[in-house]
């Protein structure tokens, strides 16, 4: 099926965390003899495993893995960063091999490989390091009440509950004087391959009772400890993120452990929600119940037979 391809093809797996998207793609993967691409932001990083929910040896079940494990936390990666190297590595892996799958939960960084990115400018250090410092002092109410005010359009269009997002915006209007919103895509982004997209999602209750479970299990396999390991990061962007910064308010004192383990719940259902929205609104995908792989598997097929 794959060998006759005219074009090589990427196929783009999304869903919400939790939702089962390693278990699928590893299936596919050994059916297409194919290897994995991850675009999960926080997966590059060797520092952090059990937070991330990074999959296993015996999870992967042999099938290679690329941006996982792939970086130091003490490297600063962005998704611009991520594009340049993901467009190198398929490059090359598609001289070789007809099908890859990208996978993960990051939208942007998804995004970052398939369109490109807009055209933003480099800010100082230093002006991140102020406005990382004032959300810690301050918090994101005040950032984005900010932000309203200089970048209502932005305010509008990005995800206001990430943290990254909102300094971002924040510190390119600082750095540059214009609005975050002013800087447009370059030009349309030519892909030498084909995209086939789909989600995965599940009932609510069922997501949700899968994200609870997966906390308990990230506390059983030593989360906390992890978290007490990269405590000199705090503020690195990598660790503003949910599952390390409710571990991080605990150890500061700000709750006792059961209300931590009711915010990582929480916390971690609502990003689900924000990532199916993105998803969902930022882009075209088919979307499959992960209940019934196959059903998702046999259109992948047909597309594959159709290119």
């Amino acid at each position: 099926m794959a060998e006759n391809l005219q074009k090589p093809v990427l196929v783009v797996v999304v869903g919400p965390t939790a939702v089962g998207k390693t278990d699928f793609c590893v299936q596919l993967a050994q059916k297409l003899n194919c290897d994995i691409f991850s675009a999960d932001s926080r997966q590059f990083y060797k520092e952090m495993s059990i937070g991330t929910a990074k999959p296993t040896a015996l999870e992967m079940r042999g099938v290679k893995h690329h941006f996982i494990d792939s970086h130091s936390i003490l490297d600063d990666f962005s998704a611009g960063d991520f594009e340049r190297q993901a467009d190198n590595l398929l490059e090359a892996y598609f001289k070789n091999n007809p099908v890859a799958i990208l996978t993960g939960g990051s939208g942007l960084f998804v995004k970052a490989l398939l369109y490109g990115l807009d055209d933003m400018p480099s800010v100082s250090p230093e002006i991140r390091e102020k406005y990382m410092k004032r959300l810690e002092n301050e918090g994101i109410g005040v950032l984005q009440n900010e932000l309203k005010e200089k970048d209502p359009d932005t305010f509008q269009n990005i995800d206001i509950q990430n943290s990254q997002r909102v300094v971002r915006a924040l510190e390119v209007c600082e750095g540059t004087g214009r609005k975050f919103s002013s800087f447009k895509a370059i030009k349309e982004k030519q892909l030498d391959y084909e995209v086939i997209k789909i989600g995965l999602e599940r009932p609510r209750e069922e997501l949700y009772d899968r994200i609870n479970r997966r906390v308990d299990l990230m506390l059983e396999q030593g989360l906390l400890e992890e978290v007490e390991r990269l405590k000199k990061f705090e503020n690195h962007n990598a660790l503003q993120t949910v599952g390390y910064k409710e571990v991080f308010g605990y150890f500061k004192h700000e709750y006792d452990y059961q209300s931590m383990v009711e915010l990582l719940k929480r916390n971690t259902r609502r990003y689900a929600k924000r990532q199916l929205t993105w998803f969902k609104n930022q882009d075209h995908f088919e979307w499959f119940d992960a209940r019934d792989p196959q059903i998702a598997i046999d259109f992948i097929s047909q597309k594959l037979l159709e290119i």
